[in-house]
């Protein structure tokens, strides 16, 4: 209205404005207004002439072209980065850079443009200027969308990780004319990233790398096709687990960490340490020489255990596996397999000696073996009928005192058609690991039981039987209900019966295993320690055992046959087990002299080839009709 009242009054020739009407419908109409005077003088009474233009779908474009820059603006005020427009050239000429650029690179824009102050492609990190020019021909080349990552360096020195999403802007002849895009701060995303990848890789608490990071290791390398000589050393470190009961799982954890700091200190660039399991280390050797390069390096190893576990009297195993080309093949899991047999054989085989063992074919046939054992003994468990690959054999024992046979021991034998005669030696151990020795162990019972209902039938009513029974069985909470129930279902009297129990297992187990025993005695059965002497902890402590018998091991009859007998002291074992209640059996005697020095010192029953090898079940019964008083008097 303002305007109106200048123009009529002559003080402006005209104006224009927008004006906004509501039409009938309600919907709004932009219009443009021109305003300038009219003279037409046989008019007068029209002074002015408006026009009036549609302008609706401009104002909605500017509108929308107003929204778009307030997002634009927003969207570059919030973005983690810069947006730029630069020359395809090695030094990223920047055409444009937003205001981002200075909280992601501590440079201003005007510091960038032109490379006034400085060029992108200074602030690139050097290791990857090339990678990313090349990274960019390629995609040129084909028109796609360009996706990097990389590190750059800041005004202040700070390392920042960027993911660069960009394109090229191509002329009509198809040249680059220019590249755009923006460059995102990722560098939370990628602690994040190393975090995860860290935690993956790492063992919490060594800090080592993990099992899973070795076995990737190994499968890159199987899919490479690397050619590099490989060997993998495991130390294994299973005897601190002995340490647990007496000082507390957080002592035994501590002494793994400090081996996992002491053993990191040989880490190079070809010889990565891992913790694999709670107590075995393994090292990842390439590039090697030969064997004698790894003998050396696991006596380093061996060396420094050995010192930072003197105080606590612990040792382990070293087991190396070379791999060659055809191993790879075989498969990951079985290679750290064949490791840990190396590495636990050292263990089983030597005590508490660290020593070296090599995975070889000799190995492979031994541990081939130990299954087929396994898997026999596992057959033979399940087995409801009577099976003949398990068999027992009955060794005599001579009473000197009356020159007659007072019983047997039953000795449990293995032959199968795959393995042949296997010597106890072998399979009494596999049937304890895998606790096939509770089944396995009842059936020997029961073959036992009905030897001795052989003899009664035999009329040997008075012979008793021992039976050889592991600590696992005595240990077993049915062992002695079980026990008596045979009995009773066989119609077995307990004074035919006889148990022996090696003397090692009073050592950690000796009150526990004392009750069961008192149990059995009450019952009638009588007990004896086998091989003693060789195998318990302290002579002092035998009258806690409650015993009948001292079976003295062959190695103290053995001693007999020394030049100077005056030494041995199988005259004391004898003196001092009478002066305890118990009675004396010799094991292992083989000649004359050994049985003079017995009978002399009053050890009166033995038993051992001197008498008889162990029998089959026929041969025993035939031996007892055939036995001649006379054999055991000198």
């Amino acid at each position: 209205m303002n305007n109106f009242q200048r123009l009529k009054s002559g003080e402006i020739r005209m104006y224009s404005m927008d004006k906004r009407y509501i039409k009938p419908d309600g919907s709004i109409v932009w219009v443009h207004m021109i305003v300038a005077p009219l003279d037409l003088s046989n008019y007068h009474q029209y002074s002015h002439i408006c026009l009036v233009q549609d302008i609706t779908e401009r104002k909605e474009f500017e509108k929308a072209l107003n929204e778009s820059e307030r997002s634009k603006s927003v969207f570059l005020s919030h973005l983690p980065g810069l947006v730029y427009r630069c020359n395809y050239d090695r030094e990223w000429t920047m055409q444009y850079v937003s205001n981002g650029c200075y909280s992601l690179t501590g440079y201003s824009p005007e510091c960038l443009l032109y490379n006034r102050d400085l060029s992108y492609n200074d602030i690139i990190s050097p290791e990857y200027r090339e990678t990313l020019w090349n990274k960019w021909e390629h995609i040129l080349a084909k028109r796609e969308p360009f996706k990097h990552e990389y590190e750059i360096i800041t005004a202040t020195g700070e390392k920042k990780w960027v993911l660069e999403l960009g394109q090229g802007v191509f002329n009509e002849k198809g040249e680059v004319e220019a590249l755009e895009g923006i460059v995102l701060d990722i560098s939370d995303r990628k602690a994040i990233e190393d975090a995860l990848k860290y935690n993956n890789e790492h063992d919490r608490w060594t800090g080592l790398y993990n099992r899973e990071y070795l076995i990737s290791l190994l499968e890159k390398d199987v899919k490479l096709k690397k050619k590099v000589k490989k060997a993998l050393i495991g130390i294994n470190q299973s005897e601190v687990q002995v340490l647990t009961a007496k000082y507390g799982f957080q002592y035994t954890q501590n002494l793994i960490k400090k081996a996992a700091e002491a053993l990191s200190r040989y880490c190079t660039e070809n010889r990565l340490l891992f913790h694999v399991r709670e107590n075995h280390f393994v090292f990842c050797i390439v590039d090697y020489k030969d064997k004698n390069e790894l003998v050396e390096f696991s006596n380093v190893i061996i060396k420094t255990l050995e010192n930072l576990f003197v105080t606590d009297r612990i040792s382990g195993g070293i087991g190396i596996l070379e791999i060659d080309r055809n191993q790879n093949e075989i498969g990951i899991d079985l290679l750290l397999r064949r490791l840990l047999i190396a590495s636990e054989r050292s263990v089983s085989l030597y005590g508490k000696d660290y020593v070296i063992c090599f995975y070889d074919e000799e190995l492979e046939a031994l541990v081939n073996r130990e299954r087929d054992i396994e898997e026999a003994l596992n057959a033979i468990a399940v087995d409801g009928n009577t099976n003949d690959e398990l068999f027992l054999q009955y060794q005599p024992i001579i009473d000197l005192k009356t020159n007659s046979i007072s019983g047997f021991e039953a000795l449990a034998r293995l032959r199968t058609e795959k393995l042949g005669l296997v010597s106890p030696f072998e399979f009494i151990p596999i049937t304890e690991k895998t606790k096939l020795i509770i089944p396995i162990g009842e059936k020997v019972i029961v073959k036992a039981f009905r030897f001795i209902n052989r003899l009664k039938e035999q009329e040997y009513d008075k012979i008793g039987v021992s039976i050889n029974i592991s600590a696992i069985q005595l240990l077993n909470p049915d062992f002695t209900d079980r026990l008596f129930e045979l009995m009773s279902e066989m119609q077995i009297n307990s004074k035919n019966v006889g148990i022996e129990i090696t003397e090692s297992v009073f050592s950690s187990n000796l009150e526990k295993i004392n009750n069961v025993i008192e149990k059995l005695r009450n019952a009638g059965i009588r007990i004896a320690i086998d091989d003693f002497g060789t195998g318990y902890s302290s002579l002092a402590r035998e009258n806690e055992l409650n015993v009948n018998c001292l079976k003295i091991d062959k190695y103290f009859i053995d001693r007999l046959l020394d030049k100077d007998i005056n030494k041995a002291i199988t005259s004391d074992i004898i003196s001092m087990a009478h002066k305890l209640g118990h009675c004396t059996i010799a094991e292992g005697v083989e000649y004359e002299s050994q049985l003079k020095y017995l009978k002399e010192h009053g050890c009166y029953r033995i038993q051992g080839y001197l008498i008889s090898k162990p029998l089959d079940e026929d041969d025993a019964i035939m031996f007892l009709k055939k036995y001649d008083k006379s054999i055991c008097c000198p």
